[in-house]
């Protein structure tokens, strides 16, 4: 029998060749060989190629959204551990000597890992966010998917894996894994493009999101929840704005039932 490699990484992409490069760069600094799963969802420039240059699997899914990207990027990993990240993300260059540790200690299996939020722009609202970052995912235990994730498989197969939600699949996961167990800093930081930042102010966008997060916890249909993502995020394009937050591009094929069934036993 074949055995596992010790970490998978997975990667959900769309038009990411200008970002994709820099991160695979930082994935390199892994001090053993690293299976990389690029899962594109329909990418219109060199995303694809480029992952292949950088030695990643790159697949692509039958329709966008990174639900489907990200369960089926897990799916095909062979890793006993899954790093999950976004692809306008950077690692520090430590990265790799903190994950080795924790998932060479027998007890970390049990528990799910984040790291710290960090966006690449100076300017005080954003010192702002990370702060709410930080706090919303130490004391809520709701870090979400711009922090990265890493778990073994065992522990994602039990909560169910990522779920084919039109929207919000990040969140969807971390309040099935908060309500067995932990959710714990890996103690590194990752920092994030400040693109999400430049079509709308980080108020806005927070109260945006929390309207969101509002209509999907009382039962909307997430696939409604995308629609109305796309519409805001299409209008704020005509807009000039010095400091702005965006929620995650949403994804297809929406499991409103399942989900719905588990905030009713939350």
């Amino acid at each position: 029998m074949t055995q596992r490699p010790p970490l998978s990484v997975v990667i959900p992409v769309l038009n990411e060749a200008s970002r994709l490069p820099l991160l695979l760069a930082d994935l390199d600094r892994w001090p053993d060989p690293l299976e990389i799963h690029v899962i594109d969802g329909g990418s219109h420039d060199a995303t694809p190629f480029i992952g292949v240059l950088g030695g990643a699997i790159v697949r692509t899914t039958s329709c966008p959204g990174r639900g489907q990207q990200l369960q089926l990027g897990c799916r095909l990993s062979q890793g006993r551990w899954l790093l999950v990240l976004h692809a306008d993300s950077r690692l520090p260059p430590t990265w790799g000597e903190k994950v080795a540790a924790i998932i060479h200690r027998p007890v970390s299996k049990h528990q799910a890992w984040y790291f710290d939020f960090r966006v690449d722009r100076p300017g005080p609202m954003l010192r702002f966010l990370e702060f709410a970052v930080f706090l919303r995912s130490a004391v809520l235990q709701r870090p979400y998917g711009d922090q990265g994730l890493l778990i073994h498989r065992e522990r994602l197969a039990e909560v169910g894996g990522y779920r084919l939600l039109a929207l919000m699949e990040d969140l969807d996961l971390v309040q099935r894994l908060s309500r067995s167990g932990r959710i714990r800093r890996i103690g590194q930081p990752l920092t994030t493009s400040a693109r999400r930042w430049q079509k709308r102010g980080v108020l806005s966008n927070a109260w945006c999101n929390l309207q969101l997060r509002r209509r999907w916890a009382r039962g909307d249909d997430t696939a409604e929840l995308a629609r109305h993502y796309a519409e805001q995020a299409a209008s704020s394009n005509t807009k000039s704005h010095s400091d702005v937050a965006a929620v995650q591009a949403p994804s297809l094929d929406a499991d409103r039932n399942s989900r719905l069934q588990d905030q009713q036993t939350n």
